[in-house]
């Protein structure tokens, strides 16, 4: 750890009590924000790895809910988005490299943490951040117990293009030095009005990200890169190859949404058929962000999340 790093409050979104931030140092010297948010007692921690454009503010309630179930919480922000360092000139834009340095990232984070992290270990993955989670556990990660993932993205919706032909358009476009480029026009990003929106339908919860973002504009993020993409396409083909999920060999839930219009639920769907121990469960209605979806459809994940976190660490008292 290099530092104290900063955790945004707003009268919305109040930091939870006890948390600290800290800079980590990921792969290629890029500096990382994690925070810790303690529990007296713990049963184990849960290491919660956000979604593309999000920042671990935006969690302060899952946080407060895990703290409330007994465990201490690690959140942190991806290379390229949150306050972590951002890759490209424009910060507005969500580039990325090759997965490898994300799950680099990933471990080195758990190494600044270990010590400070009761065992056992769930780890608690929205959309980029649960593709990432099962690259990890699939590259030898042994330190979990279980994993629960929401909206994994084992592959993402292209539009109008077939996802072979935007697959081809990444590769020129890294090939010819363009990867940088934004994918589509800017556009109001995390600002975006609630109406007609792909993520929750949940007004509240929505608006209070957007609280965020306004009290500290560091936190916004845009469109994503062709390079950004060429990571997503290249994510979801990693972990499409024969053995990639059947060597996980932990409990893991996934979880899909109803009306999801981002990712691909039929891989989510083969997913849950490929991991040893694998679990699905979809949530009826839901858009993409079922964590910050209205309460009904957030209990359906909880209780999912509650009987595999007891299987591995039952409740005290």
């Amino acid at each position: 750890m290099s530092g104290a790093a900063p955790l945004i409050s707003t009268p919305e979104a109040p930091a939870p009590a006890g948390g600290e931030a800290a800079w980590i140092a990921g792969a290629g010297g890029v500096r990382l924000r994690a925070a810790l948010f303690p529990a007296g007692g713990a049963r184990g921690s849960v290491v919660l790895s956000p979604g593309r454009t999000e920042f671990i503010e935006k969690y302060g309630e899952v946080v407060g809910e895990l703290r409330e179930r007994g465990f201490c919480v690690l959140v942190h922000d991806w290379r390229g988005q949150g306050l972590s360092q951002r890759l490209l000139p424009d910060p507005l834009l969500g580039h990325a490299g090759g997965f490898a340095e994300f799950v680099e990232d990933h471990r080195r984070i758990l190494d600044a943490y270990e010590a400070r992290l009761p065992r056992p270990w769930i780890a608690l993955g929205h959309s980029m951040g649960g593709a990432l989670a099962l690259l990890a556990l699939s590259g030898g990660e042994d330190r979990f117990a279980a994993a629960a993932l929401t909206a994994p993205m084992l592959g993402v919706r292209t539009g109008t293009a077939p996802a072979w032909l935007a697959g081809a358009l990444s590769w020129a476009m890294g090939a010819c030095g363009r990867s940088g480029l934004g994918v589509g026009p800017k556009g109001p990003g995390a600002l975006a009005p609630f109406e007609g929106n792909w993520l929750t339908h949940d007004r509240g919860r929505y608006l209070r990200a957007q609280a965020l973002v306004r009290a500290c504009p560091e936190l916004g993020l845009g469109p994503p890169t062709w390079g950004w993409l060429a990571f997503a396409l290249a994510a979801g083909r990693a972990l499409a190859r024969p053995g990639a999920l059947e060597r996980i060999r932990v409990p893991v839930l996934l979880a899909a949404a109803g009306e999801e219009k981002l990712v691909l639920n039929g891989l989510i769907r083969r997913a849950a058929r490929r991991l040893p121990r694998g679990r699905l469960i979809e949530v009826d209605g839901a858009l993409h962000e079922i964590l910050m979806e209205t309460d009904a459809r957030r209990a359906r994940f909880w209780a999912a999340f509650d009987a595999l976190a007891a299987g591995v660490s039952p409740p005290r008292g």
